[in-house]
């Protein structure tokens, strides 16, 4: 169990941070997930895990944003606990501070090349409407099959290919706005 959870641990941090576009938000899901697949679900062929812990996944996103809807309720009635002086728009979340730089490179100019396209692309893969960038990231990033995706989205096949399809189309044009053909793009991950 310890060395699937090892293989996965990247590329579902990855796919959680595309899908609610917070680092420790992302951490938390994958952290649940690995919990829940190796306490209910270590006793299962291999073979199985990785569509298990899938769909495991996807099911811990979703509840993310069901739990940060009942949040955002809260967040607006702290809004409120803004001094009468200060201006209309205070938010007492938006004063904690976040770290940043805890990847910055330190590597020649073909590093910085290939972060800046790596930062093209998530920032283009970030752009997708939810379901489009699920089943890229299920199909492209996991590689999935069209029947695994569609069972790990709770969908049918022919809904994926057309949120595949979708998702490679807006894809190449945003891409190719920028000068990246989505080929050589998705041959640099």
């Amino acid at each position: 169990m310890s060395d699937f959870l090892a293989s996965v641990e990247k590329r579902a941090f990855k796919q959680a941070v595309y899908a609610v576009r917070q680092d420790e938000s992302a951490l938390d899901i994958v952290q649940d997930s690995m919990l829940k697949i190796a306490e209910k679900y270590s006793d299962r062929p291999t073979g199985e895990l990785p569509m298990l812990f899938q769909r495991i996944l996807q099911n811990t996103i979703r509840n993310w944003f069901r739990r940060s809807k009942v949040r955002s309720t809260w967040t607006t009635l702290f809004s409120s606990f803004g001094g009468k002086d200060d201006d209309d728009d205070f938010d007492i979340l938006e004063s904690i501070q976040a770290d940043e730089g805890a990847n910055v490179p330190v590597s020649p100019s073909a590093q910085l090349e290939q972060s800046q396209l790596l930062k093209i692309i998530e920032n283009a893969v970030e752009r997708l409407p939810a379901r489009q960038r699920e089943a890229f990231m299920l199909r492209y990033w996991e590689e999935l099959d069209v029947a695994e995706t569609a069972e790990a989205m709770g969908c049918s096949q022919g809904s994926v290919k057309t949120h595949c399809s979708r998702a490679v189309a807006s894809l190449s044009t945003l891409l190719k706005a920028k000068g990246i053909s989505i080929e050589s793009a998705l041959r640099t991950d």
